[in-house]
């Protein structure tokens, strides 16, 4: 039997269910977060508008925009082997207007493969892009590179919606102190009340599962923990302030957040420039 027929053995809607599952558990506000995000792009994009679920994981942000705005169309790109799989089997390509891309934000060539799918669809540049709770993997330096990158695949007029914790300044104790408390508080919660896997869970599981089915899948895992393993864990931890700042810098004329609990935020940038 080979591995595509051993595939169709996998239930990739209930992964995809597990996997939003645990990241909700994790982060409670995440549905409230994508709907402020569909919903600026569906006040300010036209309806067929085209847009970059960047660092997709398995598209979580793409399979609910298409589902609010039919005539949109996404490209999801990532760069973990795992979570595309995950993505591209349980999603499809929506009749054509789900694109997925392997992409590694860390290589300034990118956007080639972004420019490349604009092109096979008709379009010159991107009605917005959305990422959450991905961008903090980059470091400071390579997420100032991203953001100018990011701004010449957008229109002008285009927007930039970055959902992820986005630290307050030095200067204000009392902010770091109450996000500090709030993080503090929800990891206590999940301590005491262990109703959903978490993260580690959710990836062991997997792997354990879909190997049994199917061995040949033992590429994509090796793939992925490999990549993780390389992963530069200090992570960006970039200000809010070094946000607004960068964004600035790359040519978004305006930046400012649009929800926020403590410093978990959804950040809106629009780039400058005349609207088409």
């Amino acid at each position: 039997m080979n591995s595509r027929s051993l595939e169709k053995n996998i239930d990739w809607h209930h992964w995809m269910k597990r996997w939003d599952a645990q990241q909700s558990y994790h982060l409670p506000v995440r549905e409230e977060r994508f709907q402020i995000m569909l919903s600026t792009v569906e006040t300010l994009c036209s309806p067929d508008c085209i847009v970059l679920d960047l660092a997709c994981g398995p598209g979580s942000i793409s399979q609910r925009l298409l589902s609010q705005l039919p005539q949109s169309q996404t490209i999801a790109a990532d760069y973990d082997p795992v979570l595309l799989k995950l993505g591209k089997e349980t999603l499809g390509n929506a009749q054509g207007r789900l694109h997925w891309l392997k992409v590694d934000l860390n290589d300034p060539q990118w956007t080639v493969q972004i420019r490349e799918v604009l092109k096979s669809v008709g379009r010159n540049s991107l009605d917005a892009v959305l990422s959450s709770t991905a961008l903090h993997w980059l470091t400071t330096p390579r997420l100032i590179d991203v953001y100018r990158e990011i701004s010449q695949l957008l229109r002008p007029g285009g927007l930039l919606l970055n959902a992820d914790h986005m630290a307050f300044n030095p200067s204000l104790p009392t902010f770091l102190d109450l996000a500090q408390q709030d993080k503090d508080q929800r990891k206590k919660l999940l301590n005491t009340h262990q109703e959903s896997e978490g993260f580690q869970q959710w990836w062991e599981a997997i792997e354990s599962n879909w190997l049994a089915i199917d061995p040949s899948l033992q590429a994509l895992f090796d793939e992925h923990n490999n990549n993780y393993d390389v992963r530069d864990r200090r992570y960006g931890k970039a200000l809010a302030s070094l946000h607004i700042s960068a964004l600035a810098d790359a040519g978004f004329t305006e930046v400012e957040t649009i929800w926020q609990r403590f410093d978990n935020r959804v950040m809106l940038a629009v780039m400058g420039g005349a609207d088409e």
